[in-house]
């Protein structure tokens, strides 16, 4: 359970987690927040949006249709890998769910089957529409998973969450496939990998510098090392020593 960050702090979480993103026309104030709560949130969840065609994709899931004002999530995710950020607050994406469901997300435990449309699920996820037709068929591209994990991952990254916070709209709603073509239990795996922290043993001759520029690409980094290692000195390190590293 959290309050939502702000649209600024999602922002720096996605590239922070070396995503490409796109920002779309007034995204930070876009969304559904007159109609219901937005908060507290409990996890992020994964859509497909049976459509064709990265610019049409995006600016349905910006507008929304007649029966289902936009935004219809926070961030579009192409094939292309790149995410598309339309709207920030409530937004039209997870619809009624069911409760149990829910509690296992906040707990963090195994899912049980949906079977119920009792909960607004608008007010606690974070929601992403995936580019795919999902048929089946539609093929989902290498740079789309990789960014799905990564947009997941950011989130509950920030939040302190773990990968059983992100599930399928399939998890949560009766009758929902989506997202059709991958099962949610690889992607979870995926991000589960992103969120374990790096490490790296010491060997004779090593430094914090040295270490930061070549495991992070930049010897001034070095500090980020000490601080998450609670090293108050840089040249205390020695051999066999166990280091955990930032994100690269």
């Amino acid at each position: 359970m959290a309050d939502p960050m702000s649209a600024a702090r999602l922002l720096s979480a996605l590239r922070s987690e070396g995503l490409e993103v796109v920002e779309v026309g007034d995204w930070r104030d876009h969304n559904r927040n007159r109609k219901g709560p937005w908060g507290p949130v409990h996890g992020v969840m994964i859509h497909h949006t049976v459509t064709k065609g990265s610019a049409k994709t995006v600016q349905i899931c910006r507008n929304g249709y007649a029966s289902l004002p936009g935004p219809l999530c926070h961030g579009v995710i192409t094939k292309d890998g790149r995410v598309h950020l339309v709207g920030y607050g409530r937004a039209n994406h997870a619809g009624l769910g069911d409760d149990d469901v829910l509690r296992a997300v906040i707990a963090e435990k195994q899912l049980p089957a949906d079977n119920e449309s009792n909960t607004d699920g608008n007010a606690h996820f974070y929601g992403f529409e995936c580019e795919n037709l999902g048929d089946g068929k539609d093929p989902w591209s290498a740079a789309q998973l990789d960014a799905i994990a990564r947009a997941a991952a950011a989130i509950c990254r920030v939040h302190g969450w773990s990968e059983r916070s992100v599930i399928g709209h399939l998890e949560w709603q009766p009758g929902k496939i989506d997202p059709r073509g991958f099962p949610m239990s690889s992607m979870r795996a995926r991000v589960a990998t992103r969120l374990r922290p790096a490490s790296y043993t010491v060997r004779a001759g090593d430094t914090l510098w040295g270490i930061a520029a070549d495991r992070l690409g930049a010897g001034g980094r070095w500090r980020e090392i000490a601080t998450l290692n609670n090293l108050t000195d840089g040249a205390e390190i020695t051999p066999g020593q166990t280091l955990k590293l930032p994100k690269r």
